[in-house]
């Protein structure tokens, strides 16, 4: 059976119409080249006898560019074998008599563990590979520094372990002959401005012992692959992006879930069937049709979830227990067994997070479904290439959540397959981020003036004043020194904090891990916490000692945090004057604060109550895209004052929906608020925020896009059936205030007034 005619036997064993639109990627010719000269006979036998006779073209076109010392970044297609591209001349350079070492990154110890295991299979002569993790025993990591010659580790490793002890690592960075950043497309944001600043860091001490080492990149299809990589790496990068690798070609279908007949959500707006619950179905039809499948879910609570009721479906069927989840927060021996039930085939159905978006080798599968848009095209096209390797054509299928986006993107097929991949947006001079790990820096060798170009001229000098002033640094003649107590505490991941244990006060027994960013939304008191599949209740969040305790419970409900949100305007960076409507992008300082959550019974959802939280508030500083509209504006519009909340509110949900569309994020990485009238503006006024410490470049591009990002925000909204707006259009799953109020004709009203408005060019 073909991957079509499989998409619409799905689509007819289904209620209603789900099936919105098919989209086939046809199949691609591979083009295959001669092995570069200047690979050593041993290593070409070495790939040969594993099962490689020749290279694909862009293979060789990466490789002869790396041996020849340039900075690289190979931005193909999902399984087009970039990591042949830059395996022949780091095993080249190892097989070679003068000594030489390489550093491999990836964004998870999964994906390093895989490649380990790749290139040990090669058992390339002259190459002494070595995984440094977090699991790694202290002994082991002992024989690493004095043996290992290529070290398969992650951004955050090389952040804690090597950096700060480079002494202890000077006989391998001296050695230091490339440095291999893959899956950097997964560098974005505030995660990738940090990792940059890794990078640096790394560069400068290979520098200090006497290396110069090139840079190799492997990235999914991004915009501008050139300037992203080079933003990250702070080196100057070519790109290979001529793919010559084979394709057995993708069904793409986009499934919207059904109305419900019989169940409507807040204020009487229509419902959809959940896509998690849409996603399960489909994962347990597959996996009871012998299709090994995948399904990306966007949360962990998702996940679990999903694996959860795909497993109920299937239950007595003798396949069940093929089912997993797959997320990040599992310990170590969970995650290896899955792994590899994954690889050997035990496993028929996985629901995961985006950890298994990456290059982690689970050749064979036939199916990917994605439980909502996650979040970029590059994702989504990553993700999808997890099926269909070899000979065998994909089968992926993105499942829309109730929410305008992924509303917006079923129903409009072009803007997902017509449209270019988005470039990476990080910014490394961001001063909440560049500050820290200027301290970093010259805490593991002091910063000298000509260090300052590398990391960022000017704003480094900036940030450096600043530091000199508080006294974490002192300045000597040309050189900065660290004058702390004790190293600065960078979390690369944008937590603040420790992360919090999630224990199970019966046992003893740790059930995973959540960022202390999170813990007040996910593991409150009264917070229902799921874990492989099993439910339990929080009864304890001890922040004083990063420990929730939680007991086993099979509660009839979720829980969903409320919360309530205040604004300062700090500083207006730019701004856009259009009469009675302004448009501006600059710094704010945002306090958040838990107040409450709510219990929704399921499976249908209605909310039971409301139980308050005493949590203290969480101040973020941040950057903000907002925009004011004057009064009269409005009642030209026709927007009355009493609609005036609720048209702002529906207004502003939409826009923190659809910004994913133009910038690289998801709503998750961003928040908002809509007042009538604040006290910093005195107009009614829209804000939309960066969820991060000193912002991640998300609303600076809402700000350079404005027309087009509120152009398809009223588009989403027009388009939506239901008459006063349901989560496809207006209603937020994260809206603190319980998507209250809300008017959908309002928010209408709103956004024409404002894509009417004519900027106002000064002389």
């Amino acid at each position: 059976m073909t991957a079509a005619d499989q998409l619409r036997r799905l689509a007819l064993f289904r209620d209603g119409e789900p099936l919105r639109h098919v989209h086939q990627v046809p199949p691609r010719a591979g083009e295959v080249a001669d092995w570069p000269d200047w690979l050593p006979e041993t290593v070409r036998t070495a790939l040969n006898d594993h099962g490689i006779p020749r290279p694909w073209t862009h293979q060789v076109a990466a490789a002869d560019r790396v041996h020849s010392g340039g900075h690289t970044v190979i931005a193909t297609g999902t399984a087009s074998g970039k990591s042949l591209a830059y395996l022949m001349p780091v095993l080249s350079a190892l097989s070679e008599d003068e000594p030489a070492a390489a550093i491999y990154l990836s964004p998870t110890k999964a994906l390093a563990a895989d490649q380990f295991r790749a290139i040990n299979r090669i058992g390339s002569p002259g190459c002494v590979p070595a995984t440094l993790d977090g699991d790694t025993p202290y002994d082991q990591r002992q024989w690493i520094t004095r043996h290992a010659n290529l070290i398969l580790t992650n951004p955050d490793m090389l952040h804690y372990v090597v950096l700060p002890r480079h002494d202890r690592w000077a006989k391998f960075l001296r050695r230091l002959r490339y440095v291999i950043i893959d899956e950097a497309h997964a560098y974005r944001g505030v995660f990738g401005s940090h990792v940059a600043l890794v990078l640096r860091r790394l560069h400068r001490l290979a520098r200090h012992y006497g290396a110069n080492p090139t840079f190799i990149a492997a990235s999914a299809t991004t915009g501008d692959p050139e300037a992203g990589t080079s933003r990250l790496l702070g080196v100057d990068v070519e790109a290979v992006t001529t793919d010559g690798s084979p394709h057995p070609g993708v069904t793409f279908g986009l499934w919207e879930p059904p109305l419900l007949a019989d169940q409507t959500g807040e204020n009487g707006a229509p419902q959809r069937k959940s896509a998690l619950t849409e996603t399960s179905e489909l994962l347990a039809d597959l996996v009871n049709r012998q299709t090994r499948t995948v399904a990306f879910v966007r949360s962990r609570r998702g996940v679990e979830l999903v694996s959860s009721l795909a497993r109920e479906q299937l239950a007595g069927s003798g396949r069940s227990s093929r089912i997993a989840a797959y997320r990040s927060g599992y310990l170590r021996d969970d995650r290896r067994r899955l792994e590899a039930g994954l690889r050997d085939g035990d496993l028929l159905g996985v629901a995961a997070t985006n950890a298994l978006e990456l290059g982690i080798d689970i050749a064979g599968l036939d199916a990917v479904l994605l439980c909502g848009y996650p979040g970029t095209l590059a994702s989504l096209w990553q993700q999808a290439g997890r099926a269909g390797r070899g000979d065998v054509p994909a089968l992926a299928v993105l499942v829309a959540r109730d929410d305008p986006l992924d509303t917006y993107l079923v129903n409009h097929p072009d803007a997902i397959f017509s449209r270019p991949v988005e470039a990476c947006v990080l910014d490394p001079t961001n001063p909440y981020i560049l500050g820290p790990h200027l301290l970093c820096a010259a805490d593991e060798q002091a910063l000298r003036a000509d260090d300052l170009a590398m990391f960022g001229g000017e704003a480094a000098e900036a940030a450096l004043t600043e530091l000199a002033a508080a006294r974490l640094v002192r300045r000597r003649g040309q050189s900065w020194y660290f004058t702390g107590r004790n190293r600065p505490d960078v979390a690369l991941r944008g937590a603040v904090g420790m992360p919090i244990d999630v224990i199970e006060t019966e046992s003893g027994e740790l059930l995973g891990t959540v960022d202390s960013g999170s813990a007040h939304s996910l593991v409150h008191p009264g917070a229902v916490y799921l874990h492989q599949g099993s439910s339990y209740l929080v009864d304890e969040l001890d922040e004083a000692e990063y420990a929730a305790f939680v007991r086993s419970a099979k509660p009839e409900y979720s829980t969903h945090p409320r919360s309530t949100t205040d604004i300062t305007v700090l500083k207006v960076r730019r701004y856009q004057d259009a009469g009675p409507i302004g448009l501006y992008f600059g710094d704010v300082e945002v306090v958040n604060q838990v107040v409450a959550y709510q219990r929704r019974r399921l499976p249908g959802g209605e909310i039971m109550d409301e139980v308050p939280l005493d949590l203290p508030p969480q101040t973020l500083r941040t950057v903000a895209v907002w925009w004011t509209i004057s009064e009269a504006a409005l009642a030209e519009a026709s927007v009355g004052r009493p609609e005036i909340p609720g048209a702002l509110h529906a207004a502003e949900h939409a826009a923190i929906g659809l910004l994913p569309l133009v910038a690289t994020c998801d709503r998750w990485d961003i928040g908002g608020l809509s007042t009538p009238g604040h006290a910093d503006t005195g107009d009614p006024t829209i804000f939309v925020y960066d969820g991060h410490h000193g912002g991640a470049g998300f609303s600076e591009r809402g700000f350079t896009a404005w027309r087009d990002w509120l152009t398809a925000t009223s588009e989403a909204i027009s388009a939506c059936e239901c008459e006063y707006g349901c989560p496809s259009c207006v209603q937020s799953p994260k809206c603190g205030n319980g998507n209250e109020p809300l008017s959908k004709p309002g928010a209408l009203k709103v956004l024409g007034a404002v894509l009417a408005a004519t900027p106002i060019k000064r002389g």
